[in-house]
């Protein structure tokens, strides 16, 4: 699969696994009232009656389905939430392949705004200007009549214009941008490499951004419980234990492999 088709493919099974908890929810809650229902209501537990025994397993399955009744809610409500946040999320993964280009879009659109909020506080400063030639030449700039009246108001401060903390922001967001293409780049221009360790096939890819680890067999409880504290996970698609490229996950992948023969 592609990015696309892996991030669509993670919001379906995100709401997937919501209604099949909203599902089990239901399931759980109606199984509770159907033995609730039976009970009389107020009915006490008859100590020492033939009932007594049906009467504490029904109360102990009654609070068994309520439990996981509630449970099911609450993971229903996780994976929806979770499935909005990736419908949601706009943010430029590294693992996109077009990140390069969108990153540089975004940078190019971060340019603008710079250039825009500069040229406007240039012509709030110009005390030859009226208000309305003021706005003239900020709708020259790019701005509608509505932005630019209201850049012209101050605010709770008393200032007008773009505020020096806009500008100081806008410029830290660039130099993220651009040392993320930097870093995007340079990582496009490696190799896929390939070695083993002790029987352990060890892929860094590249092109997936994953540093991937294949047993011979499966490890022990040990090593998994190391490989996961290390950032690992089991990733069945692929067949391998893998982690996001990077130098720690590469160091601890290393040491827990020549840790094998000790």
């Amino acid at each position: 699969m592609n990015y696309e088709e892996k991030r669509l493919y993670k919001i379906a099974r995100a709401k997937e696994l919501a209604q099949k908890a909203e599902k089990e929810s239901e399931q759980r809650y109606k199984a509770a009232k159907q033995i609730g229902d039976f009970i009389p209501f107020g009915q006490p537990i008859l100590v020492g009656h033939h009932s007594e025994g049906r009467h504490r397993r029904d109360l102990n399955r009654i609070n068994t389905n309520m439990r996981k009744s509630v449970e099911a809610d609450e993971k229903a409500k996780y994976y929806t939430d979770k499935a909005k946040r990736l419908e949601n999320n706009y943010t430029i993964s590294q693992d996109d392949p077009d990140a390069i280009i969108k990153l540089k879009e975004k940078l190019i659109g971060l340019e603008r705004s710079q250039e825009l909020m500069k040229a406007c506080n240039k012509i709030i400063k110009n005390k030859k200007l009226s208000d309305i030639e003021k706005v003239e030449q900020m709708q020259k700039q790019g701005l509608n009549e509505q932005q630019a009246i209201k850049i012209l108001e101050p605010d709770f401060c008393g200032r007008i214009g773009f505020a020096s903390f806009n500008l100081t922001n806008n410029n830290a967001n660039m130099n993220t941008v651009k040392k993320r293409i930097d870093e995007l780049q340079r990582k496009s221009e490696q190799q896929a490499t390939e070695k083993e360790i002790n029987g352990v096939q060890i892929i860094d890819n590249v092109e997936d951004n994953r540093l991937q680890a294949f047993f011979p067999g499966k490890p022990s409880e040990e090593i998994r419980s190391k490989l996961k504290h290390s950032g690992f996970r089991w990733s069945p698609n692929n067949g391998c234990w893998q982690s996001y490229r990077n130098y720690r996950s590469k160091t601890a992948l290393e040491d827990i492999c020549n840790s094998l023969n000790n």
